[in-house]
Order: C-alpha cells, then sequence, then structure tokens
C-alpha cells in the first residue's frame, strides 16, 4: 500500500516527504520564531501527529496571496509587499493542519486546526532554514507547489522539535 506522510523537523528546520519508508525529498523551512508549543495564542508551532486536513490553492498561480484561506485575487510582488509592510502574507497554496492528540494538538486550548496552523507559502525575500513564522510552517512557493501536487487531505504529518 502507498503510504505518503510529512515529517516536519523544528530543529533542522526541513519538511521531508516520505513514502512507504523513504525518503522522496526534502525542503528548507521557516518555522516559528516562538519556537515549539501548542497553547493557543503562543505563536509557536504545535509538535506531534497531525494531518492534512484541507489543501486550498489547487490551479491557482504561484504567489496567490490568501486571507482567511481565501484568494483575494491579488499575486505578491515586493511592490505589493512594501505597500503592506505588516502582512503576514500566505502565498501561492496552504496545506491546513489538524492535530491527532487530543489535549496535545487537539481540542482545547491546544487545538491545531482551530489555532489556523498552516503550511503555506511565503515572499522569497523571507529566510529558509530559520524559524521566523508566527507558527505555520512557511516554504518557498516553488517548494510548496511541488509538494502539494503530491499529497492529498488525510496525509499523516508529525512535526518534531
Amino acid at each position: 500500500m502507498d503510504s505518503l506522510k510529512l515529517i516536519i523537523s523544528i530543529s533542522r528546520q526541513q519538511l521531508c516527504l516520505w513514502r512507504d519508508g523513504q525518503s522522496l525529498c526534502c525542503w528548507p523551512v521557516s518555522t516559528a520564531l516562538n519556537g515549539p508549543g501548542e497553547r493557543e495564542g503562543s505563536g509557536c508551532t504545535p509538535r506531534g501527529t497531525h494531518i492534512v486536513r484541507a489543501c486550498i490553492g489547487a490551479s491557482l498561480p504561484a504567489n496567490a496571496v490568501f486571507v482567511g484561506r481565501r484568494f483575494t485575487g491579488e499575486i505578491y510582488s515586493p511592490e505589493l509587499g512594501k505597500a503592506f509592510p505588516q502582512r503576514d502574507w500566505i502565498l501561492s497554496r496552504i496545506l491546513w493542519l489538524s492535530g491527532c492528540e487530543p489535549g496535545v494538538n487537539r481540542l482545547g486550548q491546544v487545538d491545531t486546526m482551530r489555532r489556523y496552523i498552516y503550511i503555506h507559502g511565503t515572499p522569497g525575500s523571507e529566510p529558509m532554514g530559520i524559524p521566523k513564522s508566527h507558527g505555520c510552517i512557511r516554504m518557498r512557493n516553488a517548494d510548496l507547489i511541488d509538494l502539494f501536487d503530491q499529497v492529498s487531505a488525510g496525509v499523516s504529518v508529525f512535526i518534531e522539535e
């Protein structure tokens, strides 16, 4: 049976796609500036077992801008970034995560999905390989589109320190 899963390493700032126990591809990411943690409002990246609950943005152009998981009609550019310097840019695609461990990353004050934790694209000017996000897992847009095209809702995601 074909078994895909994602493993995200906070310490290595890396996301790897695995199939049947073999690593297929790894990409650099940027997790939370505040480090690992599950509590709502912490700005931390949650740990543990998750699934991709929803895949958002199929067939949209690279650099498509999302607000509230909806395409705004905008395409990110450095000029747009300068016009709105305070926006936390969510670009290209969204893989919305849902925790699988009640009391750890699901339900109550630790619910990954209710915290709106995504794997999403980010402007090319944002660094990869260092923690800088507000809790989400940021990826380069081309890397995210490559990943998005290989996974579907329900794929397992494990986030380790």
